[in-house]
This record gives structure tokens, C-alpha cells and sequence, in this order.
């Protein structure tokens, strides 16, 4: 386990969890704001954990989590802080399944994340970044305390993306 909230546990991704990153990943949501990502299968799935968040623990210590429901352990989503090479700092990413959103969860999530890189790792600056049209995560930032710094694409053929920033 990562870090507990009132209603959520925050644990490490494992390949045992494929089942569930194979829904996360093909939400409309998600393709629409995050992209495909190839995960049609739970192979797929394995092999997008494996390059991925495991991957992504093993160089940095930091990753994207499993979040899910203290009552009966159900998988809701995922969040964490990660280390893009195309960005200046961690940022914190979130996803939540269509039928736990608008209860709070990704904020309560997210929360949870951003105390734990500061007062756990000891950062003193987090970034994010989401598509300029998703109003949701844009909300859920500002609500958090990140503001609006620029808009930026993490390749020359990437989509326009808005980053924001905690102090």
C-alpha cells in the first residue's frame, strides 16, 4: 500500500490487475482524453502494465496506483505521480471508471497523491497536464490548487496539451 484515505487505498499496480486496466484503458473517456493505447486484450493489458507503471516503479520509485475502495477492495481507478522525460518535474496523473465519478473519489485520490509527494518525497512542485477541452480534470485541478501555467506538447507531433502547476 502507498498511502490510505478515508475511503480509498492507493497500492502499486500489478500484472494481476491486466483485467482491470484492460476496462480503465478502453472507458470512451479515456480514449478520448488520454488515447488509445493498444490495450484490447488482457495480454495487452500485462504488457501496458509492464512497460508502463511497473517500469515506471523500477526507474523512479513513483508511478501510477491502483485506487480503489477501502470497502471490498474494488478497483475504481488509478492515480499517482509520475516522471515524463518530456517534462520538467513529476505530475500527477488520475482516471477514474465512469460509474465512480461525480462522488468525489478522484479528488479525495488525488488529494492523498499530492500530500503524500510532499510531505513522503519531498516535493515542493507538481505538475499536471490534460487536454485544454476536459473541463472535469481542468475543474478537479484548480480545485486541488494547481493553476494554469501554458500549454505545451511533450512531442513535435503531439497534441496540444494545458499544464498546471502547484507552488
Amino acid at each position: 500500500m502507498i498511502l490510505e484515505t478515508p475511503r480509498l487505498i492507493l497500492r502499486r499496480l500489478k500484472l494481476t490487475d491486466a483485467p482491470f486496466i484492460r476496462e480503465l484503458v478502453n472507458d470512451p473517456d479515456w480514449l478520448r482524453f488520454i488515447g488509445d493505447r493498444g490495450v484490447h486484450s488482457v495480454d495487452d493489458a500485462r504488457r501496458f502494465l509492464r512497460e508502463g507503471p511497473l517500469a515506471m516503479y523500477e526507474r523512479h520509485g513513483i508511478g501510477l496506483w491502483r485506487t480503489e475502495l477501502k470497502d471490498g477492495g474494488v478497483p475504481i481507478g488509478i492515480c499517482g505521480l509520475l516522471r515524463r522525460e518530456s517534462l520538467d518535474g513529476v505530475d500527477l496523473g488520475f482516471a477514474l471508471l465512469p460509474q465512480f465519478r461525480a462522488q468525489g473519489y478522484a479528488h479525495e485520490a488525488a488529494a492523498g497523491t499530492l500530500l503524500h509527494g510532499r510531505t513522503v518525497l519531498g516535493l515542493d512542485r507538481i505538475l499536471a497536464i490534460t487536454t485544454p477541452d476536459n473541463r472535469a480534470s481542468i475543474g478537479l485541478l484548480k480545485k486541488l490548487g494547481f493553476r494554469f501555467e501554458n500549454n505545451l506538447r511533450l512531442s513535435d507531433d503531439a497534441e496540444e496539451l494545458a499544464l498546471f502547476a502547484t507552488d
